[in-house]
């Protein structure tokens, strides 16, 4: 499928098959717009000699410029980087075997120092009434059963996740020195992320989080005044006057190592690129600001009317994120790192996060479920590490989300972005809409804008005519990044959706 798009004046053109990117002059434009109509209703990618001539005349072009840029479009049509058609791909290629369990997000704690209005997990105790704390010894079952679950898999993931996880710190702390001793007699590395709000950072922590974790995100959504309405502490006074001083002295402390500060846009701060900015200039730059997870009935939700809005400050960040990257407050922005080459394995691609399949979470009781998402949901209930063999994990829960899958949703297939997203989130879809296939249709137009700034961002990088090809999927089978050894792409570590 080929998207052909304008933005800040640029014609750009991608293909979604292949991840060719073109940047258009007027000419380029008009052959590469017929070839996508053409392509786009499963028809051959050419343009006959009198087509192209009523092109000239129709977009009032010269022709023998017009007939020179197809002849240098030509090569790259006929060898597939642009037209290429859909991939055909059946699950079971993926999946020779069944899927194994590779991540787990682990709830140390139901409990928070914070009483965020759009928490879905209901400011921590995930609406049961009922605030909890994990184990030591129900923890080391869960990372046990990870171990067990995950097969021939080397590379695992942990992210250690509430409420507020340095809430239970003891537990938090002897876990990850659980996770290091005992992942290296399975031959499986284990990294550990921690997801915090950062109330109850202080130096100790903040040296064993830097020296044990791969990855740590910090919740904070952007400026004083954004961060204090919908974000207060537990006796409803402002948190950012204590929080962000934490966050800036951790950043600095972490150095070179990864990190995410994560914010939240909701109804009430669809201008979102100005906390973006903010955030930037604190130097605080692994920048991701996520739209809200809510129910149609939140005040806090966006609307369909919220939609112009959002897909404006999308289209602003990307203008600033382009314009300081060699400023003095460069930044990173989790959602504008697209990578044309290489890129995500065949599973991100047509499977996603892996929800239920090969990412679980884990409650306080042992309780698992497909994703942290679905924690509460009781239909969603896969078993429980106290007692769960990962053979026995409840197969009509499991069978819900094999099935998830892109090439098989018609909404999916009928979209350009779909290799970048995986088909969208299950939980969202489920919020939303109830039904685990019907797209969230908000999430996908903000997916699909987020897309074209990223593709706007690598065009002014690079300028002129991209082009790389997806791996077939016989290489991406036994890439040692994807299939067999866990997932090394950006997004296995990278903030939560």
């Amino acid at each position: 499928m080929l998207h052909c798009f304008e933005m800040q004046g640029d014609k750009l053109v991608y293909d979604a098959e292949t991840q060719a990117l073109v940047c258009c002059d007027e000419y380029a434009w008009v052959l590469l717009k017929a070839v996508a109509e053409l392509v786009n209703c499963n028809n051959p990618p050419t343009l006959a000699e009198d087509e192209r001539h009523l092109l000239a005349v129709m977009n009032n072009l010269n022709k023998d410029e017009l007939e020179k840029c197809w002849q240098e479009l030509l090569p790259f049509i006929e060898s597939g980087h642009i037209g290429a058609k859909t991939a055909e791909i059946k699950p079971e290629q993926l999946y020779p075997a069944a899927p194994k369990i590779k991540s787990m997000c682990l709830h140390v704690s139901h409990d928070c120092n914070l009483r965020c209005q759009y928490c879905f997990a209901s400011c921590g105790d995930y609406a049961t009434g009922h605030r909890d704390m994990l184990s030591f010894e129900t923890g080391k079952k869960a990372v046990d059963f990870l171990i067990k679950a995950s097969g021939p898999r080397r590379n695992l993931d942990i992210d250690f996740f509430g409420g507020e996880p340095l809430m239970n710190w003891k537990v938090l702390k002897a876990l990850t020195l659980y996770c290091e001793e005992e992942g290296p007699k399975h031959n499986k590395k284990i990294r550990m992320t921690v997801t915090t709000n950062a109330l109850l950072l202080n130096d100790e922590r903040t040296k064993f989080i830097n020296e044990h974790m791969k990855n740590c995100v910090l919740s904070i959504d952007g400026r004083p005044e954004i961060q204090d309405r919908l974000r207060p502490a537990v006796g409803g006074h402002g948190s950012y006057a204590h929080v962000m001083p934490k966050i800036k002295k951790f950043v600095q402390d972490r150095g070179n190592k990864e990190y995410y500060v994560r914010g939240t846009f909701t109804h009430y701060n669809t201008d979102f690129s100005e906390d973006v900015k903010h955030l930037a200039n604190l130097d605080l730059r692994q920048i991701s600001m996520e739209p809200v997870v809510a129910k149609p009935t939140d005040d806090f939700r966006l609307r369909n009317s919220d939609i112009p809005k959002i897909l404006d400050e999308y289209e602003k960040l990307a203008v600033h994120y382009q314009n300081t990257k060699n400023g003095e407050h460069p930044y990173r922005f989790f959602h504008f790192n697209v990578q044309l080459e290489g890129g995500a394995c065949a599973f991100k691609r047509y499977k996603g996060c892996g929800v239920g399949t090969e990412y679980i979470a884990v409650t306080p009781n042992g309780t698992i479920y497909p994703c942290h998402q679905f924690v509460g949901e009781e239909e969603y209930i896969m078993g429980n590490v106290n007692d769960t063999e990962p053979d026995e994990l409840d197969k009509k829960v499991q069978e819900k989300f094999k099935d998830l899958f892109t090439l098989n949703s018609k909404e999916c297939l009928g979209c350009w972005s779909r290799y970048h997203c995986g088909g969208g989130c299950p939980a969202n879809n489920w919020h939303q809409n109830s039904d685990l296939h019907k797209n969230y249709k908000i999430g996908c137009i903000m997916e699909q804008k987020r897309l074209e700034c990223s593709l706007w961002i690598k065009a002014k990088e690079r300028g002129g005519l991209q082009a790389t090809i997806q791996p077939d999927i016989a290489d991406v089978a036994v890439c040692g990044s994807g299939c067999g050894g866990g997932c090394d792409t950006e997004s296995a570590a990278g903030p939560h959706c």
